[in-house]
């Protein structure tokens, strides 16, 4: 937990052509956001001047060469680049997304060397960032890579937290990726997170069932049988307070989720679609399971609105402050397990 000066929060600027450049500075153009964090955008003045005068914003900007620069009350941006680019709001452009990659590889190796504490990253293409450095489905894998870490995509408000056995794996390989070896593991990094990041002793974790009522007995689908029930067993022998797995259709709408410390969901969209109906807009995208702190917005690029003037920073502040929030706990869980004899004192 830093006491004698701000966090550095570094911020990965996201596809040009989307709403990443509104919602960043409309956020920081809050000047009380500075007494929070020292923020150090990777992008370039030249950018954002444009998206200052574009949006008719007021904040200033301070340009600096290398992170370690950064000072504090001042929004600082690293440049990344100095020609200009061509924005087109709402177009998708692999020119772009080369763009979307320099800003990310630039905060990420900062973030292994300490020049900033914990990264937000504004929303990518994932189409238009791949390239030979990028062959990523997103952020969380590539970040992973990178840290050398275990990660589980964790969406996250103050009172619901669901994460996911398989991200971005297509809906005809689910069933060949969910292992007993997965499930373990998986189940372990969500059960640290939670502890040392979240201060949840003994974490309640429920799962859901990876077929239609979670296979009914066998009847639809064997996985649920003979993979998932067995495994959460085992788990349970272990002391854990791992549940399930439960039917997905009816656990969210009859609130069983309001239960549970945390939810673990088989795939993609059978987390995230009860996830972002109940909280979109305010929910954020964490990657657990890493040794730094990565936060990002709930949403995408939302080319559709990019550009107009319109865009909700909601869910990117939500993204600062539990990306600040999540810093401090850990580093104070940190403090407080090298140290068991030493007391806990007063609350973050």
């Amino acid at each position: 937990m830093k006491s004698d000066e701000k966090i550095k929060l570094g911020i990965s600027i996201g596809d040009l052509n989307g709403i990443g450049g509104e919602i960043v500075l409309k956020t920081f153009e809050d000047s009380r956001m500075l007494d929070f964090c020292t923020p150090v955008i990777f992008a370039s003045v030249k950018t954002l001047n444009f998206y200052k005068k574009h949006f008719d914003l007021s904040l200033n900007f301070q340009g600096i060469d290398d992170a370690s620069q950064a000072i504090d009350g001042k929004v600082n941006v690293v440049n990344v680049w100095k020609e200009n680019v061509l924005i087109n709001f709402g177009e998708e452009d692999p020119k772009i997304g080369k763009y979307a990659f320099r800003s990310l590889e630039a905060a990420t190796a900062a973030l292994k060397t300490n020049a900033i504490d914990v990264l937000v990253t504004a929303p990518i293409n994932k189409q238009t960032i791949q390239s030979d450095s990028f062959k990523f489905p997103g952020h969380t894998d590539y970040l992973a890579k990178e840290l050398k870490g275990d990660s589980l995509m964790l969406m996250i408000t103050d009172t619901l937290r669901v994460g996911l056995l398989t991200d971005h794996v297509p809906l005809k390989d689910i069933t060949q990726v969910i292992t007993p070896e997965l499930i373990e593991k998986k189940i372990s990094i969500i059960k640290k997170t939670l502890q040392q990041d979240f201060r949840i002793a003994k974490p309640k974790i429920a799962v859901l069932g990876i077929n239609p009522h979670s296979g009914d007995s066998g009847l639809i689908g064997q996985e649920d049988e003979t993979i998932l029930k067995p495994t959460l067993q085992k788990i349970r022998e272990k002391g854990d307070l791992v549940y399930g797995p439960y039917a997905a259709d009816s656990f969210f709408g009859t609130k069983s989720y309001q239960n549970f410390d945390a939810i673990i969901a088989s795939y993609h969209d059978q987390g995230l679609i009860p996830f972002k109906t109940l909280s979109f807009g305010h929910g954020v995208n964490y990657t657990a399971g890493l040794n730094k702190v990565r936060t990002s917005p709930d949403h995408g690029t939302a080319f559709e609105i990019a550009g107009k003037n319109c865009a909700s920073i909601n869910s990117f502040k939500e993204a600062v402050f539990k990306a600040i929030e999540i810093y401090n706990t850990r580093a104070e869980f940190t403090k407080l397990t090298s140290n068991p004899l030493k007391k806990q004192g007063k609350k973050i």
